[in-house]
């Protein structure tokens, strides 16, 4: 699939139906939506999503803070935190996580948007900041089929954190060009996803 996939972790269904249909409207794909931290650590483990919702007060034995220290420890994927109301202990040590972002309840498509592609921006520059600038001519080097200056064009901004709305615009291409051409930079560097591309990507570049 091209489009980002996210995974819901909301206790709360009708919430995490708004959310999914927010994000369905800006063209990602919810992976899964879980309602408890069981069902979230599954499905992280089932498919690793490339960005997470996590909602702090889960009313279970475990809380969102938890599930964000497993992600770190174990995933390099952004997460931002869900919250309506949270005592000062809470929110220190969810600061401690080092979420990309925070959406206070309750909020609309707009606030939803726009902090996850935030999030996005600011979690692929901490991620290059040490990594070597992307270049075509590196990257062929290193594939069978080499990519388009095109497909680069849009391997860029993906690398960069953009969604495909972002992309769409900034290349001035409809949704469904932009599509084929992440399909077709998949296929070459042999990826399957957004997060294997850009850990790819970053592997080439180092390497």
């Amino acid at each position: 699939m091209t489009a980002i996939k996210v995974l819901i972790v909301e206790d709360e269904p009708l919430i995490a139906r708004n959310i999914a249909m927010y994000l369905r409207n800006n063209d990602f794909e919810v992976s899964a939506i879980a309602h408890d931290p069981e069902e979230a650590l599954f499905q992280l483990k089932r498919q690793p999503p490339d960005f997470v919702i996590l909602d702090i007060n889960l009313e279970c034995e475990r809380d969102g803070i938890q599930i964000a220290e497993h992600i770190n420890h174990n995933l390099f994927i952004p997460f931002v935190f869900l919250t309506s109301y949270s005592d000062k202990e809470t929110l220190e040590r969810a600061k401690k996580t080092n979420p990309a972002g925070f959406i206070v309840k309750p909020f609309n498509e707009q606030t939803l948007y726009a902090t996850i592609e935030i999030a996005l921006s600011n979690h692929a520059a901490q991620a290059n900041r040490h990594v070597p600038e992307l270049t075509l001519d590196k990257l062929n080097k290193h594939l069978l089929a080499p990519l388009t200056d095109r497909e680069f064009e849009v391997v860029r901004l993906l690398y960069a954190g953009k969604t495909n709305q972002q992309i769409a615009a900034e290349l001035y291409i409809a949704m469904n060009t932009l599509k084929k051409h992440i399909n077709n930079a998949y296929f070459k560097l042999d990826v399957g996803s957004r997060t294997t591309a850009v850990a790819t990507l970053r592997a080439l570049m180092v390497g």
